[in-house]
């Protein structure tokens, strides 16, 4: 049976003088009772490192809620869900895939590196290394994505992978330090 689990990372004025005070905030739930995952933080900008397994490693900026559907064992999960917020995501070749879902978009891959920007209206998925492939959630168009390319996901409207201008992808990668 699948087990899952909600983790909200919430920058609120206490635990944003926490994080800078101390340069740490714990999850709110101990990762060891309902994941096999390794929770760590990280500053500059604030944001919580996820380790799951020896394969797939999630960098969640502050505010980004998401839940994780967990497999059995040490594997890692399945899919990750984001409503808003964004995460970096790095999967190691060979390793089992993780979907990340979206209200816009569903991303699936295999040893790659890259980012998901879930907002109100759209979601946008950026590659840094590897190759991605987007669809919407009914599944009707997909694209495949390689380093530098983009898609900007809205419900009406076909997906268009473009190279993303150095600046987009540069103001998207400095939220998470880099």
């Amino acid at each position: 049976m699948q087990k899952f689990f909600s983790q909200f990372f919430r920058n609120s004025p206490s635990s944003a003088a926490v994080a800078l005070g101390l340069g740490l905030i714990a999850p709110s739930m101990p990762a060891s009772a309902e994941t096999d995952c390794a929770w760590s933080t990280i500053t500059n900008p604030v944001r919580q490192v996820i380790t799951c397994g020896s394969g797939l490693t999630v960098e969640r900026e502050a505010n980004t809620a998401i839940t994780l559907f967990e497999r059995a064992g040490d594997a890692p999960p399945s899919v990750i869900e984001i409503q808003n917020g964004a995460i970096l995501i790095e999967v190691e070749p060979g390793s089992i895939p993780t979907q990340i879902r979206t209200p816009h978009a569903i991303a699936a891959v295999r040893g790659t590196k890259y980012v998901v920007d879930a907002r109100g209206d759209s979601t946008s998925v950026f590659v840094i290394e590897g190759r991605v492939s987007v669809t919407k959630p009914d599944a009707a168009t997909e694209v495949t994505l390689e380093a530098g390319e983009g898609v900007d996901v809205f419900p009406d409207m076909p997906l268009e992978t473009t190279q993303w201008p150095a600046d987009k992808a540069k103001g998207l990668l400095a939220r998470f330090g880099r």
